[in-house]
């Protein structure tokens, strides 16, 4: 971490690289005060950049989503991100985060106006977790929302705030992480990463049914595991699948594929189809 507290961070804003954490947002900001933000999160590590165009459109999809006006095209933030991750050392795990927000509000105060819409690229020092760290996961008494409750079709920041409560809640009694449910009651997500579980051999993961986001890392994982021949079903999913489960693992882009460890009391090994999942991201990632 930097003396500010921050680790290093370079940010692309108004045609200019920025170090630190430059303030961009004021109080009157809509995004600041009423959530209008939308972003997206890809990963440089080992001298890849892996699905790096996917996560640049989803950025600008999302603003979509949210009333917003993507002020870049796919490209030229392709290109910027070429460009800032060159500004760190080669060793380092770089968080890539675009974002798009309403400066100010629109008619009737609590919309934003789509003509204010900014856009930053963030890229920053992040870690990624050691190969062999594993998760233990609890079940959240918070829910996903539908398309009639929040905009869960887009990368939007105040969809966070519930996932993070409900990480607060899970960590609070000693675990890493939540799986949360659909308001139906079926498994859809942990509250920063897709989940998947596997039970002889196969692998099963919640059908995106628009109430969690449909991770790139996630449909990455599924074709890469489905062309190397094993058997990846997208399916309603109860929470005592999971409790029965052979192996869960997630796969989100903070960490790409990581194992879980223990769910509830019961205790897991990493096994067998996680280290396949892994090991063909890897290759991928290289290609």
């Amino acid at each position: 971490m930097t003396m500010s507290g921050w680790s290093e961070t370079w940010t692309w804003f108004d045609g200019a690289w920025h170090e630190g954490n430059p303030p961009i947002m004021g109080p009157r900001t809509h995004a600041a005060w009423l959530g209008s933000s939308v972003f997206d999160g890809a990963r440089y590590f080992e001298g890849t950049m892996p699905d790096i165009e996917p996560h640049c459109q989803r950025v600008n999809d999302s603003a979509l989503a949210l009333g917003l006006i993507p002020t870049l095209d796919v490209g030229t933030i392709v290109d910027l991100t070429r460009e800032g991750v060159q500004k760190f050392s080669s060793e380092k795990q770089i968080y890539i985060k675009p974002m798009y927000w309403s400066e100010t509000d629109g008619p009737g105060i609590i919309t934003p106006d789509p003509q204010s819409t900014r856009f930053c690229l963030c890229l920053f020092d992040a870690p990624m977790a050691p190969k062999d760290a594993a998760a233990a996961i609890t079940l959240s008494p918070f829910r996903r929302p539908t398309m009639e409750c929040m905009p869960v079709n887009a990368k939007a920041g105040c969809l966070y705030p519930n996932n993070a409560r409900a990480m607060t809640e899970a960590k609070a009694r000693g675990f890493d992480n939540a799986v949360v449910l659909d308001l139906l009651g079926n498994v859809a997500e942990l509250t920063t990463a897709n989940i998947f579980m596997a039970k002889d051999g196969n692998v099963h993961t919640p059908a995106a049914n628009g109430t969690f986001l449909n991770g790139i890392t996630r449909q990455r994982v599924i074709k890469l595991l489905r062309d190397t021949g094993t058997r990846v079903y997208e399916r309603t999913l109860g929470y005592q699948e999971f409790l029965d489960a052979d192996e869960i693992f997630s796969t989100g882009n903070y960490n790409k594929v990581s194992a879980v460890k223990r769910i509830e009391t019961r205790d897991l090994q990493p096994g067998p189809v996680w280290a396949r999942a892994r090991e063909l991201y890897w290759d991928f990632a290289h290609a």
